[in-house]
């Protein structure tokens, strides 16, 4: 791009020439976002004025200002905490920090357009320079380790039975990246919910090239220099995860294959009888009549808001599947409603598309449009009434297995065209029309927009209780509304040890609620791989046990001993570390952390923490490295710098190993490698079958001496809106004395009059002062305190 023209304002400046358009703001400080058109002249009406663009993942609306000079054929661009150099020659740029530092540089942007029937072809290119070393993490849902490069992926929400290592595209499109060189991080996200693809650094390895099919390339570029710091704008810009629920936290349990209520009472019995810990089972579509969603099958579910009663007395919510494709069924009264309304999905030319999902035939309601989304939220309100407590969206990418053509028009050739269009996957044709929109522009965002009218509707609908909404598909901003699950995966080692990557990098783009299907929901899991993939799923934020229809049952028992026993021993684990999960769970809403992280987010500078994919760090203060291969019963783990404590299942503690090394950890089938950083405070509970609510009666502090030592803890009802506590541990070893002070906010009463400390760490102890009884023995200081207390003072 050759510009001819500068147009400046306070918050924006626009570039152009001939034929293509640069537009540059701030929405927030340390971000910049680049507007790149460089057709525009071709497929807008306006040139050089851009029009207006709606983001379907931006919340953000500051505008921050900005400093313009022209110093020749180099423009230079200044915000808060970041720069922007560009040349006016070409229309490329180099992205610098406050420091100076380059962070990106784009090297070539490109674009053409191609008339077609019944759509015109768009492409939108745009290179960065990829340095050597440099690494690139998170894409969201994707394959591979957590270095990225040396691999192309296509953003296009795929239903794919079953996936692979090596599958792609998936469920999820997320177009944004944490790049990391030098132990520097900064960020891109491209905002185009368009088909597109990325090629980092395979074809050229000197270049990382965005293409997308529509007419725009609007990125986003985030300063570090830490990758919190990236995550955290990246958050601040598609928008933050809601503090979920407690009860959906706890074990869930599901299954294609529950047939009727009485499976679901003989679940939730087999679960209690066993001394088995459970807090949620989901329905799924066999519940429905004749495959209609918010229809029950009266014979198979004579009364679901007894059954959700019932459950409920034992503890255990009932959360039924959702998915979108409506029957075509005359007289039944959504179908009609939504065809009275005119909000289907339709065929280019004009009349509704007819497919095939489970219900034959099928229509789509359009649920990219804000009218629809209301009308489809206020769908929940029967189904909330019966007592459901969440929702599962599913098959939302969205899928359809088939497409009916219609009969094609004729074209200017007089020929007749193909009834549909081009059908990538199993999905609606490229051409499709959702309003004024195609669907190869918004199918990415289908999901987002069911998971955005169901979130929204269930505020308004139970106003005291925080939705909880599980979904298969999503786009960027999908954290705002709803957990995700990594679909339709297979009982193999392979998928547990690639769980862990997957899920680290739907973390770094906020995606913070994440699980898979434990033990695999197609194929047949043996007893070792069910108890080793629950206690790696002990640390995934959403733990939920999932098999397919046809497929052997998979509940924790159907093994036998050892490995009942092995599973108990993982949920019971599960609700001990519950008050720590539920305090991630706070700070990702705060700042968008997800509690799983690769290594790199707390040593961004350590090349081997790079490849250590198949380990994470829960919070900053445990490390866990899950044995994920069949036979084993020692792994090699990697441990960043620092003092780690070994703690396998937190309970036992061993040796004190010092970081910067790999390490042999042992394994056996009872345990799993966990260590505790030297200054962490973990705070654990008792075990119990179901929660009850998240101001803990019985609380224990586990503490790594160190010179500064720094715990966390939010409380409250477990659900809702009401009164909470933050308490904040900070002390540390100062000549050989450990002090611990404690501070809190909120109102909340405490359920608890007493609390236990333990230390680790200290060498000896001859004096406690603040404690109610203290007990020094194998290295370990037992300390019982006043659930109020403030100082405690421990003397060598």
């Amino acid at each position: 791009m050759h510009v001819t023209d500068a147009h400046v304002e306070p918050y924006r400046l626009r570039l152009s020439g001939r034929h293509a358009v640069l537009e540059v703001s701030c929405p927030l400080p340390g971000v910049l976002r680049l507007r790149h058109a460089p057709v525009s002249s071709e497929v807008g009406f306006l040139h050089p004025e851009l029009p207006g663009k709606r983001s379907w993942s931006v919340v953000a609306e500051g505008n921050q200002a900005l400093t313009v000079e022209r110093d020749g054929d180099r423009v230079r661009v200044k915000a808060e905490g970041v720069s922007l150099e560009v040349d006016a020659e070409s229309g490329t740029w180099r992205f610098q920090d406050a420091q100076g530092r380059e962070l990106a540089r784009c090297v070539d942007v490109s674009g053409e357009v191609q008339a077609a029937y019944p759509m015109s072809r768009q492409r939108a290119r745009l290179a960065l320079r990829a340095p050597p070393g440099e690494r690139y993490l998170g894409f969201g849902e994707k394959v591979g380790p957590l270095d990225k490069r040396g691999m192309h992926f296509t953003f296009w929400n795929t239903d794919v039975v079953p996936h692979h290592p090596d599958t792609d595209p998936l469920y999820q499109s997320i177009p944004f990246f944490v790049g990391l060189r030098d132990g520097v991080a900064w960020g891109f996200f491209l905002d185009e919910s368009w088909r597109s693809e990325v090629d980092v650094a395979l074809a050229d390895a000197s270049r990382v090239a965005w293409e997308s099919w529509g007419p725009e390339l609007d990125c986003y570029l985030f300063a570090g220099p830490l990758p919190a710091d990236v995550v955290g704008r990246y958050a601040a810009l598609t928008g933050r995860p809601p503090l979920p629920p407690l009860w959906s936290l706890g074990a869930q349990q599901s299954r294609w294959g529950y047939e009727n209520a009485n499976d679901i009472r003989g679940v939730i019995q087999g679960y209690r009888q066993r001394g088995l810990p459970l807090d949620c089972v989901y329905l799924d579509i066999d519940y429905m009549d004749g495959y209609k969603v918010w229809t029950w099958d009266g014979a198979r579910y004579p009364d679901p808001a007894g059954l959700a009663r019932e459950a409920a007395a034992q503890g255990v919510r009932l959360v039924p599947i959702i998915d979108p494709a409506l029957k075509l069924e005359a007289g039944w009264s959504v179908y009609e409603e939504a065809k009275a309304r005119d909000y289907l999905v339709r065929y280019d030319r004009g009349g509704v598309l007819v497919g095939e999902v489970w219900p034959r035939p099928a229509v789509f309601p359009d649920l990219t449009r804000p009218e629809v989304q209301r009308w489809w939220g206020g769908l929940h309100r029967d189904f909330v009434a019966l007592g459901m407590a969440g929702f599962w969206n599913d098959m939302n990418e969205p899928s359809c297995f088939a497409v009916q053509p219609d009969v094609g028009i004729l074209t200017l050739s007089s020929e007749r065209s193909e009834g549909v269009g081009k059908v990538e996957g199993n999905t609606l044709p490229y051409d499709a029309r959702h309003g004024d929109k195609r669907h190869l522009e918004v199918h990415n965002v289908y999901a987002l927009g069911m998971a955005k009218g169901a979130f929204e509707s269930l505020r308004e609908l139970r106003p005291e209780a925080r939705p909880f909404l599980l979904t298969r598909a999503g786009f960027a901003g999908i954290q705002r509304y709803s957990a995700v699950w990594t679909g339709d995966n297979s009982s193999h080692w392979t998928q547990l040890e690639t769980s862990l990557p997957m899920l680290m990098g739907l973390g770094l783009a906020a995606v913070a609620f994440t699980g898979v299907d434990i033990p695999g929901f197609i194929g047949r899991a043996n007893g070792e791989l069910l108890v080793r993939w629950m206690q790696t799923g002990t640390f995934y934020p959403l733990m939920r046990n999932h098999a397919g229809k046809g497929t052997s049952p998979q509940e924790p028992w159907r093994y036998g001993e050892p490995y009942l026993s092995l599973a108990r021993a993982a949920l019971e684990r599960r609700y001990r570390l519950l008050p720590t999960l539920y305090t991630l769970m706070h700070e990702a809403s705060e700042t968008g952390i997800a509690p799983l992280r690769p290594l790199l987010m707390e040593a961004p500078g350590d090349a081997e923490a790079a490849g250590a994919f198949d380990q994470f760090l829960f919070g900053k203060d445990l490390l866990v490295a899950p044995v994920v291969r069949p036979g084993q019963t020692k792994r090699l783990a990697y441990l960043p710098a620092g003092a780690w404590l070994e703690w396998p299942g937190l309970e036992r503690t061993g040796a004190v190993r010092e970081g910067g090394q790999h390490v042999i950890a042992d394994g056996p089938l009872d345990t799993v490698p966990v260590w505790l950083r030297a200054g962490g405070a973990v705070a654990l509970t008792q075990p119990a079958m179901h929660t009850t609510d998240a101001n803990w009666k019985h609380l224990e502090w586990h503490v790594h001496a160190a010179p500064e030592v720094h715990g966390r803890l939010f409380e409250d009802a477990g659900d809702g809106y009401g009164e909470s506590r933050l308490t904040v541990l900070r002390g540390g070893v100062t000549g050989g004395v450990l002090r611990l002070e404690r501070s809190e906010t909120g109102a909340l009463p405490r359920a608890r009059t007493e609390e236990t400390i333990r230390v680790y760490g200290l060498k000896s102890v001859k004096h406690v002062t603040g404690a109610r009884a203290h007990r020094f023995e194998d290295g370990v200081l037992e300390l019982q305190v006043a659930a109020d207390w403030t100082r405690l003072d421990v003397e060598p």
